[in-house]
């Protein structure tokens, strides 16, 4: 083999190809790196794309700890702020509830995706960590063998080809990853049958909690992202178009479902992104097929009703991880054999709570007698809410637990 062809093989093999540099991919290479473990990240993406990519921005109290543990915290103790308050508005009233002295006592850290995602690469390439940006997985080939490989398309639009013991297939729910699950996979979906329009306004906040409004008209939410932008969410048309509402049309229906008449007036400004979001949920069973494991949103997508998605991902990193180098370093294989069920505990139980906050925040559809029925147990799981300890505390722990 000429030296030529031996660059050749180490610059496209390596013991972890990762797919992906979110939350999840990046924070599994930080901690493989950091272990001495062989690994690359693959991202279609180019880098600048990856450090700006707007997503929720609620770091749950565990995440904080993880990344703190592995010291990847630096950038959120400097920028984030902790947020424990939750405001609800009805056409009863509103109330406020504090979920930082509630249940276990923890707070959300409040710190934009794109800024965490932009710590981690940040860190893993400072100290040297591989990551091929522009560099579209299509396929993981022999998923269920000891020598996986992926077929990339390069920067340059090549076919290229990616060796590997363990393919870690961090690149959502429409990546390569779960497209080359074998037979036997079991996708778990569900579509909650309401849509929203997610915004970004050049406004500060107008609440100091995270504002959830439930309305006759629909549901509304305010939650601060920074100083000067803050996202709200509109319960809106299935199937319309992002663009289908002028600006104007925008903020009277935020100032009308925030009920500002009885609360004052929200701070306008001008919106800087839209997105159409159908709330879905979505899992994969088991998250390993040999030596292809899924993380993140590629194993699991909770409907974005309780600020889950990027959480699981931190954990679910971490866990995979220290499975992965007990492998890769001891040949222990038993944190390995366990990384599914050990994951899959979390995240039926984020999506639990977030099928539980759908039904809280929305009206059933329809006027029938099923409907009415619904919409009574709604009011009543509000008015719990509002006056049961008990039931307060179990929200606190649930609305921050991962």
């Amino acid at each position: 083999m000429t030296e030529r062809q031996t660059n050749r093989t180490a610059e496209t093999s390596a013991d972890v190809v990762i797919l992906g540099a979110g939350p999840a991919g990046l924070t599994l290479g930080n901690l493989l790196h950091a272990a001495g473990i062989d690994c690359v990240v693959l991202e279609r993406a180019d880098r600048a794309h990856v450090r700006t990519r707007a997503r929720a921005g609620f770091l749950a109290a565990n995440t904080v700890r993880i990344l703190e543990r592995h010291g990847l915290a630096d950038g959120l103790h400097r920028r984030g702020h902790p947020h424990g308050t939750c405001e609800f508005r009805t056409g009863n009233g509103s109330f406020r509830l504090d979920y930082g002295t509630l249940g276990r006592g923890e707070r959300h850290t409040v710190y934009p995706q794109q800024d965490l995602v932009s710590d981690l690469l940040t860190h893993y390439l400072d100290a040297g960590g591989r990551i091929r940006f522009e560099t579209e997985a299509r396929s993981v080939r022999e998923a269920t063998g000891t020598r996986p490989t992926v077929d990339v398309r390069e920067a340059d639009g090549r076919p290229g080809r990616w060796r590997a013991r363990y393919v870690a297939g961090c690149d959502g729910r429409h990546g390569a990853a779960r497209r080359s699950l074998p037979a036997g996979a079991l996708r778990h979906h569900r579509d909650h049958g309401v849509t929203w329009l997610g915004l970004l306004a050049e406004a500060p906040p107008s609440l100091d909690a995270v504002g959830y409004a439930m309305h006759p008209d629909g549901f509304a939410g305010h939650m601060a992202r920074t100083a000067d932008i803050t996202r709200y969410y509109l319960q809106y048309e299935r199937g319309a178009p992002g663009d289908a509402w002028s600006e104007e049309r925008i903020w009277a229906a935020l100032d009308r479902r925030m009920y500002t008449a009885e609360h004052g007036p929200l701070h306008h400004g001008r919106i800087v992104q839209r997105s159409v979001i159908n709330l879905e949920s979505d899992v994969v069973e088991p998250l390993r097929h040999g030596s292809l494991l899924l993380a993140g949103d590629a194993a699991s997508l909770p409907a974005p009703a309780a600020a889950k998605g990027a959480n699981l991902a931190v954990l679910e990193a971490e866990l995979l991880a220290e499975a992965l180098i007990d492998e890769l370093s001891r040949s222990d294989s038993r944190a390995l054999d366990r990384y599914s069920r050990r994951c899959l505990d979390h995240i039926w139980r984020a999506q639990e709570f977030a099928h539980w906050m759908i039904q809280l925040l929305h009206a059933p559809a329809g006027a029938d007698a099923e409907s009415f029925f619904h919409e009574a147990m709604r009011r009543s799981r509000v008015e719990s809410l509002r006056t049961s300890r008990t039931h307060q505390d179990w929200f606190a722990d649930n609305y921050v637990g991962i």
